[in-house]
């Protein structure tokens, strides 16, 4: 009997394995398949002319500089915030405290929380403060966004961690900041990682940016300019009635998936990278 209910849940295990790559090849094979014959150098290097959007030449390279401009300011803004939080909870508290569960308890709603909520509550803000949606605002509700998924995965990265090493370190006359560098310098792989995951959300979302970052044909020149993210230009791009322009957001997904990634490889080397410099 045990052995039959083995091989059932084997089989549901290696279906829904084939789901998920079945899934994840269709997507990427999509793309790939209509976004390939649009693609051009002009795509990645020119700013959107006059006439773009009814199938006049140009390019995103405004969507392209502002996404990484976004998402670069974000994440620094997000593991700001993110890294000291995690090590006091984790290396200041007491293991059960109460303050700890709770701010434990506030990442997993924060998680839960739609990205258009964190939109909305970034516009009001903005108003508030009588802002106009700018390359500030983006980052500002980007990193909202953001820094839940960090916090969240920093705290389990550093929860699975033997805590012999730490009591090791704290025993030999060590200083918590000492002990803190320390125990850096091992987590680093794991928090790459969870800053790639982090980062991939951000870089992608669309709700977060619609009404904060706004658009523009131009690059942005300052902090209070607005600025045009890859997934907004492939939804203004996928609505026009222009086939070549709904190609071409095809081909605009196309470098948005590219541009993840390198991020993905880029972190799997440096995450190696860190592992054998482990103490």
């Amino acid at each position: 009997m045990k052995r039959k209910e083995e091989n059932i849940f084997k089989v549901i295990m290696i279906i829904a394995s084939l789901i998920i790559s079945g899934l994840l090849l269709f997507i990427l094979g999509t793309i790939v398949w209509k976004g390939v014959p649009a693609l051009s150098w002009d795509m990645i290097t020119k700013l959107p002319g006059g006439g773009f959007y009814l199938g006049k030449e140009g390019g995103v390279l405004n969507a392209i500089t502002g996404s990484f401009c976004i998402i670069t300011g974000a994440v620094a803004i997000s593991m700001i915030i993110s890294v000291p939080l995690v090590m006091y909870l984790n290396f200041y508290l007491p293991r059960k405290s109460t303050f700890s569960a709770i701010v434990r308890f506030s990442f997993d709603i924060l998680l839960g929380v739609p990205s258009i909520v964190y939109g909305a509550f970034g516009f009001a803000l903005m108003i508030f403060l009588g802002m106009r949606a700018s390359l500030g605002g983006g980052i500002i509700t980007v990193a909202m966004l953001i820094t839940p998924i960090m916090m969240r995965s920093f705290d389990e990265v550093t929860r699975l961690m033997p805590r012999d090493l730490s009591d090791s370190l704290l025993s030999l006359g060590s200083t918590r900041y000492e002990m803190i560098k320390v125990i850096m310098r091992q987590l680093m792989p794991g928090f790459v990682t969870a800053t790639l995951l982090a980062t991939g959300r951000g870089i992608g979302d669309a709700a977060t940016v619609l009404f904060t970052a706004g658009y523009t044909d131009n690059l942005p020149g300052s902090l209070s300019q607005p600025a045009a993210t890859l997934p907004l230009s492939i939804f203004f791009q996928l609505g026009s009635p222009v086939a070549e322009v709904q190609n071409r957001a095809y081909a605009s997904a196309l470098i948005l998936t590219a541009l993840i990634l390198i991020l993905s490889f880029a972190a799997r080397h440096f995450s190696s990278k860190f592992s054998r410099n482990r103490i």
